[in-house]
């Protein structure tokens, strides 16, 4: 075999197998290329010359980095050298959904929003590339992550850079500030997302009552504002979600009167949008609270200064590789209030650590504080596992629990009722030596304790469940890799990095 063609198949089997973790068959992926199945067929075996462009088209269909030019889209795989023992201290970094839903109304201010710490990671990037190509100036103001940015008064939304917002799932929250700004826009939606008016339907029961009509085509969301039409009563939203209410309070925030928003999300990424529009001369009533009631202003001028809080999902990962690891390791800045469920329950299966004394965030409303984890032998808990709305379990903190059940003994069953079929990732947790067995598309159950045993996976598209296989790798025996890491870089700033600060041993690499 030529050293070409031993490139080819290399990069055939990692578009096979990032296809197969999309849930595409080789025609559905077809169709998205615009060529045939055979096609498909020909690439996945390394007998097809492929192109930069093809590369870049296939990554973006299977939401997956292929191939990256120039090395400035981060590390492709991970190699793990496993059975490690993690020692030292670690900061929990600023929370990547409040940073999102702080990028998108920033839109609603006409003067300069200064945001600190910001996480650089891929979703950040690619909402800074879609507001870069529609006219606000970014710059970052230093290696602190600190972010600057100048909204125009007039937004060139035709020079939206489609690729981008489809690359991240956040640019549904342009919908808020956006319909203050302009009678009609687009959006592109995320690729490979299917379920349009279903995706939409949430946030318009939000919208609609501000006049915004939307309708939800092949890639698009066609919006038209109603040119500042008043909520005539409460607004109840029929889905708790996060940034369905962050929708609900960016468009009630440039409206000026008073809006009452009910059922709406108290979540830690709610609760920083809500301080950083108070900051804007937004009153905002009930923060923390499922009522929301907002006091708007028609136009919004302010040099404002905000750093959001530390990121709870984050802090329940290190904790996670923590406990998995047996190790005894410092978690610091972690909030609390966000994290108070989780302890409670890993109490329960027999978790040791030390809490320090509360502490002040940087936003000056976040409670704080430092976790010293201690190895313990866990079991499995009597009731199973599931989460629920704030002040509930988190749901993106449910998937830890299952590598955390895996060390446990006894049986653990967990229930993901929010999300279809994200459970299934779980069972990849099965080649590194788990016993996940998936009993219904919400359903696992998760039998311990595990001796890991390292192999090689590729991510599965889904944040939190990459995570956890990376986390089962560093106490898996011998050496592991984890292919096509692009999903991790999302949701992490420098993960790997940190943790081979506290004593793992993670290689970044790359094929070609």
């Amino acid at each position: 075999m030529t050293e070409q063609q031993d490139y080819l198949s290399r990069v055939g089997t990692l578009i096979r197998d990032a296809r197969q973790h999309r849930g595409l068959t080789q025609t559905e992926l077809a169709d998205v290329l615009g060529t045939s199945q055979s096609a498909v067929n020909r690439i996945e075996k390394g007998q097809q010359n492929l192109t930069l462009e093809m590369l870049a088209r296939i990554g973006e269909a299977v939401d997956s980095e292929i191939v990256a030019v120039g090395g400035s889209a981060g590390p492709s795989h991970l190699r793990v050298q496993g059975e490690t023992r993690l020692s030292g201290s670690i900061d929990v970094k600023s929370s990547k959904n409040a940073g999102v839903a702080l990028l998108c109304a920033s839109l609603l201010n006409e003067g300069t929003t200064v945001l600190r710490k910001v996480a650089r990671i891929e979703e950040v990037n690619r909402l800074l590339e879609v507001l870069g190509s529609i006219g606000v100036k970014t710059r970052w103001l230093n290696d602190a992550g600190d972010l600057e940015l100048v909204v125009p008064a007039s937004l060139d939304l035709a020079a939206m850079d489609a690729d981008a917002a489809r690359r991240t799932r956040s640019i549904i929250m342009f919908l808020g500030p956006l319909m203050h700004r302009v009678d009609t826009f687009e959006l592109p939606y995320a690729g490979g997302c299917d379920l349009g008016t279903r995706t939409v339907e949430p946030h318009m029961t939000a919208l609609r009552p501000f006049g915004l009509k939307v309708v939800a085509t092949e890639g698009s969301y066609h919006a038209t504002s109603g040119g500042g039409q008043a909520p005539e009563r409460p607004i109840v939203l029929t889905e708790r979600g996060d940034t369905v209410t962050e929708n609900a309070l960016l468009a009630a925030a440039r409206y000026d009167g008073v809006t009452v928003i009910r059922n709406a999300s108290p979540n830690y990424m709610v609760q920083d949008l809500c301080f950083f529009l108070e900051k804007l001369g937004v009153r905002i009533e009930g923060i923390g609270t499922t009522t929301l009631r907002v006091t708007g202003r028609s136009r919004i001028n302010t040099d404002v200064d905000y750093a959001p809080s530390e990121d709870p999902i984050e802090a329940m990962s290190l904790i996670a590789a923590a406990i998995v690891t047996r190790s005894s390791i410092t978690v610091r800045r972690v909030p609390i209030e966000f994290m108070e469920i989780e302890l409670a329950l890993l109490e329960e299966m027999g978790f040791v650590y030390e809490r320090g004394a509360e502490y002040p965030a940087e936003n000056g409303q976040t409670r704080l504080v430092d976790i010293t984890t201690h190895p313990s032998q866990l079991r499995a808990p009597i009731d199973k596992i599931h989460p629920m709305p704030f002040p509930g379990l988190n749901i993106d903190n449910l998937p830890f629990f299952a590598v955390i059940a895996a060390m446990a003994d006894g049986q653990t069953l967990l229930h993901d009722w929010v999300y279809e079929n994200r459970a299934i990732y779980l069972t990849e947790l099965n080649k590194l030596g788990a016993r996940v067995k998936l009993l219904d598309p919400h359903r696992v159950l998760v039998e311990g304790p595990t001796h890991w045993s390292g192999t090689e996976l590729v991510c599965p598209p889904a944040l939190r469940p990459a995570v956890v296989i990376l986390i089962a790798m560093l106490a898996a025996k011998g050496t592991s890799v984890l292919r096509s890491v692009y999903v991790i870089n999302r949701g992490y700033e420098d993960l790997a990095e940190r943790l081979n600060a506290l004593g793992a041993q993670i290689e970044t690499f790359r094929d070609i």
